[in-house]
């Protein structure tokens, strides 16, 4: 098969997981996270990063939202690494062209990690694009998101002041 048809057949199968959901449940608060070592800009990239809080965005070139996000968990990395916290996008596109593409326009300022076989969001029961996780630095989820919009932004930031115990 073609690598577009395969990727288009992903992002069928992702937008229909979003839309009538699915059998695969997502992780929810209190579980453990999987700890799952992925392929970095600049060698291994553990996903979550352990013994800190970890915003884990799973994306991937052609999601829409994930452009809007991207400039946004900058500005969080910028403001909270100090403070204790990791941002790790884990990229989902089974070419890394498609990855280098999208980073060339909207570049990152924290760690990607590649997953182009999709295990990581199979073990994390990720639906849609962009998800992200909330991961404290015992391993366990402390929150969910699905989605992003600039809506979001406030509540998101006042969800990682929360869990790290800065002000808001």
């Amino acid at each position: 098969m073609r690598p577009q048809f395969i990727q288009s057949l992903r992002v069928a199968a992702l937008c229909l997981l979003s839309c009538v959901g699915s059998a695969a449940i997502a992780l929810e608060p209190g579980e453990v996270a999987p700890v799952l070592p992925l392929a970095g800009v600049s060698g291994p990239q553990p996903v979550p990063v352990a013994g800190k809080l970890t915003y884990v965005d799973f994306w991937a070139s052609w999601c829409g939202p994930c452009r809007k996000s991207f400039p946004w968990m900058n500005e969080m990395h910028r403001k909270y690494a100090s403070k204790g916290l990791a941002v790790v996008a884990v990229n989902l596109d089974q070419e890394r062209s498609d990855a280098d593409g999208f980073l060339a326009k909207i570049p990152a300022e924290f760690p990607i990690a590649f997953d182009p076989s999709g295990e990581a969001p199979t073990r994390y029961g990720v639906k849609g694009m962009p998800t992200s996780f909330l991961v404290g630095a015992d391993g366990k989820v402390l929150e969910v998101h699905a989605g992003f919009n600039e809506k979001d932004a406030a509540t998101l930031e006042e969800m990682i002041q929360r869990h790290l115990g800065a002000a808001p």
